[in-house]
């Protein structure tokens, strides 16, 4: 299960999430391009990666940024660029270009920090603009949280498109980040969840004075957590092929 797009149209044009997304790719293109086998790539990494135990010998500290534009491979690229496509433009949209490049860097950077704290001997890379991404997602989920997300839902051989409020659809994947992140090794595993985590929570933190600016809870009840512009509409959604019942 994973969610493809939401209902949350913006008003003005999120050139800085795409200019994210954008930069991202194109690092991601450089560097296979550029380091074709493993252990160019592993060099790489060691140069630009944020490495824990690099940090704590006292060097590397601009790998806080860099590692936020790097991936581990297509999946990886894809699967952050999409929830970024997905979040982004609204928050965006909210804080305007500037303050929304500020916050993704910020957040990204508390990501980091997050998992460095818990693991600040670990020599295992971390890499991925996911932290930053969480951070957009928490701030999302407190200014829109019940606006409509449609995600796939993969059963086996079934195949459907169905639609959360992202109150559910956030908290689910917070706490699986958090229950995955407690009962992993301080590495994650290869999976930095405490890294989203992190980010997740300082992007719901430095949301809260636009919230308060807002009207705090009253801007909730006027709004019902939903955004104060229309749904944007689809026209790919449920199955327009009828039903045919097997004659008996």
């Amino acid at each position: 299960m994973f969610p493809i797009r939401d209902h949350n149209a913006s008003v003005r044009a999120p050139f800085v999430t795409y200019a994210l997304i954008a930069i991202n790719v194109v690092v991601f293109l450089g560097m296979i391009g550029a380091y074709p086998t493993d252990r160019a790539l592993y060099g790489f990494y060691a140069d630009y990666a944020m490495i824990p135990a690099r940090i704590s010998a006292g060097e590397g500290y601009s790998t806080f940024l860099t590692s936020m534009f790097l991936h581990g491979g297509w999946m990886h690229l894809l699967g952050n660029m999409l929830f970024l496509w997905i979040f982004g433009d609204n928050l965006e949209d909210v804080l305007g270009h500037a303050r929304f490049l500020l916050f993704y860097l910020i957040t990204g950077i508390g990501a980091d920090l997050t998992q460095y704290a818990a693991a600040p001997d670990s020599m295992v890379p971390l890499v991925g603009a996911s932290g930053a991404i969480a951070g957009v997602m928490g701030g999302y989920l407190l200014l829109f949280p019940r606006a409509q997300v449609d995600l796939i839902l993969f059963l086996i051989f079934i195949i459907r498109i169905i639609t959360l409020p992202a109150w559910a659809m956030l908290g689910y994947w917070f706490v699986f980040q958090l229950l995955s992140g407690v009962g992993s090794s301080a590495d994650g595993g290869g999976v930095a969840y405490l890294a989203h985590v992190g980010g997740f929570v300082l992007g719901f933190v430095l949301m809260i004075p636009v919230w308060l600016g807002r009207g705090g809870r009253g801007h909730w009840e006027v709004s019902s957590g939903r955004p104060p512009h229309p749904n944007r509409p689809y026209r790919i959604g449920r199955s327009h092929i009828p039903v045919v019942r097997r004659r008996r």
